[in-house]
């Protein structure tokens, strides 16, 4: 008997030492962010399809967003892995670790600024109304827009401007939606990024019949890590590098987002 039970008792030890093993590997301790990254060899960015931070060109995505991270993955010496989440998704999906930055032109809020850590912003931004651009003129302000119906990206800035404005909307998956709804008649009008709208809509774009006119809250753009992540740090460096030797300049301007950027202090 007594065999037994210290045999059960030994059982118990060692389950506990796996339960406490296992514990310790499941840490979200995210300060060797940097280092996890180079071991395994890709950098993962969370984006959405967003003109014109993040986009695809054929098969390759591109953009300014794209572009930067392009240059931080080299400095790391890893390859760069973009991958489309749900935009209301990505802080779930950072603290899981499926990704390992969001990295799309994600504005600085109270939410972001608690839940992540965030780097220096280095893209001013607002929220702006696109919808026929014969009706621009009717809607002065977003006063005069309470009874349309407005599409609006789920869990983004666009969403927060028009609770704030008392204007009515539906969620949809990405500002494209919310654009491709504008231009369907489905909505009557989209909060979205300006940059974006200045990159989508009006001559010479697909949605040539579309304009923006109203600018709701200025912002700025930050790119989100882990809380506690060296990785935060990192990135600031790389973008102060890039500020000194021209990139930063030089991409912006191959994405028209030059007088958007906002100066190294």
């Amino acid at each position: 008997m007594k065999k037994i039970v210290r045999k059960a008792a030994c059982l118990a030890l060692a389950g506990a030492m796996v339960l406490s093993l296992a514990a310790c590997g499941s840490s979200s301790d995210a300060s060797g962010d940097v280092d996890a990254i180079k071991k395994k060899g890709t950098f993962v960015v969370g984006i959405t399809e967003f003109a014109p931070m993040d986009y695809k060109d054929g098969s390759d995505w591109i953009g300014f967003d794209a572009d930067l991270a392009k240059k931080v993955a080299g400095d790391l010496g890893v390859e760069v892995q973009f991958e489309v989440i749900d935009w209301d998704n990505k802080l779930l999906e950072l603290n899981n670790k499926n990704i390992d930055v969001v990295w799309n032109g994600m504005t600085l809020t109270d939410e972001v600024k608690t839940s992540m850590g965030c780097t220096e912003p280095y893209l001013n931004n607002a929220q702006t109304i696109v919808m026929p651009a014969d009706k621009l003129s009717e809607y002065p302000d977003a006063s005069s827009m309470k009874d349309l119906k407005f599409a609006v990206e789920a869990g983004s800035a666009g969403k927060d401007a028009a609770e704030a404005n008392g204007l009515q909307y539906t969620e949809v998956g990405a500002q494209s939606d919310a654009v491709m709804e504008v231009a369907a008649g489905t909505s009557d009008a989209c909060v979205i990024d300006l940059l974006m709208a200045g990159a989508m809509v009006g001559e010479g774009t697909s949605y040539k019949d579309l304009g923006h006119a109203v600018d709701l809250a200025p912002e700025q753009y930050v790119i989100g890590c882990r809380k506690g992540s060296d990785l935060t740090d990192y990135i600031n460096d790389e973008l102060k590098k890039y500020y000194s030797d021209g990139t930063m300049q030089e991409i912006a301007e191959t994405y028209g987002v030059q007088d958007a950027l906002i100066p190294q202090k």
